[in-house]
């Protein structure tokens, strides 16, 4: 009846709407559906016998579904149907036939309006595709229990590798991997056994590995160990840990010598200075500690790498001299105001002050040379490199032997008005002070490691030249929520979402593709199934170019700035 109809070239939805013009025919408006599939069309029309003779002269209106104002009816194949008009909306005319030669004689002519639109068939996504995902060798062969050998006769996929050492690996598809495991093991049942008792043997294989261990460490402590040095070991001779084993070396010796006064003169300001002295020493070895851990390589367990263990030993530090330096000389004062004791000759105790304060001076000017020399890499000013904590291990050995150059002075006086006045209050209180400085000096500590522990952002400065970076690249129109956080050691992880430019990512696919060969193909598409095998087959290839891209931007983001070492850029 409509044989252009019959040409839509997608699923249409028709609504046949006539209006109420004569009395003599009254008849609700029916609804009318036409579906289009396998290249058969057919419709179904909904009216009464009545009004067969009254569709004579029928005039139909197009409606546009490709959004433009000038789509007009398709022309038809059949000679009996007439050319379609253009315009806004196009009108063809049905030529009348017999019966409709019959209604000429109506006083009114109705018209049927048909208003098309397209509906998009809504794809269910099932098990078809998920079975379509990659899975690598090494999960096929842990997950399915499989062989090399058994992976060879498999369909190989070529993909983009996500590290910058490789560039491209090999995967495959998760069905034929499926496919090929029932295939070896015979049931889902089997494979499940087959997993089951591969756990036991990993289980059993880790504890021998675990036994293994221990007897290879009670073989190394009974014949000793013939291992080569460590390179770790380079690190104690130049920076941080050159500073550290030099304290080290020093208030250990500042310790034993200021025991011995203490014993000799019975004074409580020179029991703090020596509980001061082995604080130090105790924790710069811990600092030493952390700094050889810092710099062990990442591990399955910690792939971040072990950084941040140099403000967990400044840390640890900084409650050590709280509890042990500050906490014992505080006791010893207070107990020295309520039971004081008569104070022996205080020429020695004068004598190993004086060398405990040229050592521990000299140990002051190797920290204060080292953090210079950082600031000064960093750009940074010498206080705000010691308030921001950006090396935590010179730090600690900075502060500590600031407050012992101070604490010695400040013993030095109290002792000599107790020597002048006679009076063991004054020692007592010098004993109180020093107690005190060492409480300001591990409150500090506490303080600024455990902002570095929590995640600090880098300077702002260095973030806008990051940001900016990648804001000046063609594929990217904007960058938000950047984070820059310092990992400890000056390494740097940088996040941010990226807003790339679909017409540029779109264009470097181009630029690799055979253009004709690319047009042949669209020239070729003729059916809705064919255009959604162009479009997946397309779509999938340039989604692999936003990867590529975003892989490069996080390679020439580490190159230009080499104190970011791990970069994270998600795809708005």
């Amino acid at each position: 009846m409509f044989p252009s109809l019959a040409h839509r070239p997608w699923h249409a939805f028709c609504r046949v709407s006539l209006p109420h013009r004569s009395s003599l025919y009254h008849w609700s408006p029916r609804v009318i559906r036409g579906w289009q599939g396998g290249g058969i069309h057919t419709s179904w029309f909904s009216l009464p016998d009545s009004r067969l003779a009254c569709l004579g002269l029928t005039q139909v209106q197009y409606y546009s579904t490709s959004g433009d104002s000038k789509d007009g009816p398709p022309k038809s194949e059949s000679a009996d149907a007439p050319p379609a008009g253009k315009g806004a909306s196009g009108a063809a005319k049905v030529t009348p036939t017999s019966s409709d030669k019959a209604s000429q004689g109506l006083s009114k002519v109705e018209s049927i309006q048909v208003k098309v639109r397209a509906v998009l068939k809504k794809r269910e996504y099932g098990a078809k595709y998920t079975q379509n995902n990659f899975i690598t060798a090494v999960r096929a062969m842990n997950e399915f229990c499989l062989k090399p050998s058994d992976l060879e006769q498999l369909r190989k996929i070529r993909r983009r590798s996500p590290h910058d050492d490789t560039e491209a690996f090999t995967v495959f598809l998760r069905s034929d991997v499926e496919a090929k495991a029932l295939d070896v093991w015979g049931s889902h049942e089997a494979l499940a056994r087959e997993r089951n008792l591969r756990k036991e043997v990993e289980r059993e294989y880790q504890e021998n590995i675990f036994r293994n261990q221990q007897l290879l460490k009670e073989y190394k402590d009974f014949w000793g160990n013939t291992k080569p040095r460590s390179g770790k070991r380079g690190i104690f001779l130049q920076g941080p840990g050159k500073v550290v084993m030099v304290a080290i070396c020093i208030n250990g010796l500042n310790f034993f010598f200021k025991l011995l006064a203490w014993v000799y003169t019975g004074s409580a300001s020179m029991f703090s200075e020596a509980i001061h002295s082995l604080a130090d020493t105790c924790n710069q070895a811990l600092l030493a500690l952390g700094i050889s851990q810092s710099v062990r390589n990442p591990d399955a367990i910690h792939p971040y790498g072990f950084y941040n263990m140099r403000y967990i030993a400044s840390l640890i530090s900084g409650v050590g001299i709280f509890m042990m330096g500050a906490g014992l000389s505080w006791y010893h004062g207070i107990m020295g105001l309520l039971h004081p004791e008569p104070i022996q000759s205080l020429l020695w105790a004068y004598c190993i002050l004086a060398g405990s304060l040229v050592s521990e001076g000299a140990t002051l000017l190797v920290a204060i040379n080292e953090i210079k020399k950082s600031a000064h890499q960093h750009g940074m000013s010498f206080y705000e490199y010691v308030m921001q904590s950006r090396d935590p291990s010179t730090n600690v050995v900075l502060l500590e032997d600031a407050a012992a150059v101070l604490g010695v002075t400040l013993a030095a006086g109290c002792m000599g008005l107790t020597s002048l006045t006679g009076n063991p209050y004054y020692d007592s209180l010098g004993s109180l002070g020093v107690g005190t400085l060492l409480g300001a000096v591990s409150a500090f500590l506490i303080y600024t490691n455990t902002e570095a522990l929590l995640g600090r952002s880098i300077q702002a400065e260095h973030v806008q030249k990051l940001t900016e970076f990648l804001e000046n690249d063609p594929a990217v129109r904007a960058i938000h929520d950047v984070k820059a956080t310092d990992m400890g050691l000056s390494k740097v992880r940088f996040k941010a979402e990226v807003d790339f430019d679909g017409r540029v990512v779109t264009r470097s696919y181009l630029e690799k593709q055979d253009i004709d060969q690319i047009l042949n193909d669209i020239q070729q598409v003729k059916t809705p199934e064919e255009l959604e095998n162009f479009m997946l087959k397309h779509g999938e290839n340039i989604i692999d170019t936003l990867g590529a891209e975003v892989d490069r931007l996080e390679k020439e983001l580490k190159q230009r700035n080499p104190e970011v070492r791990h970069v994270d850029l998600e795809i708005l």
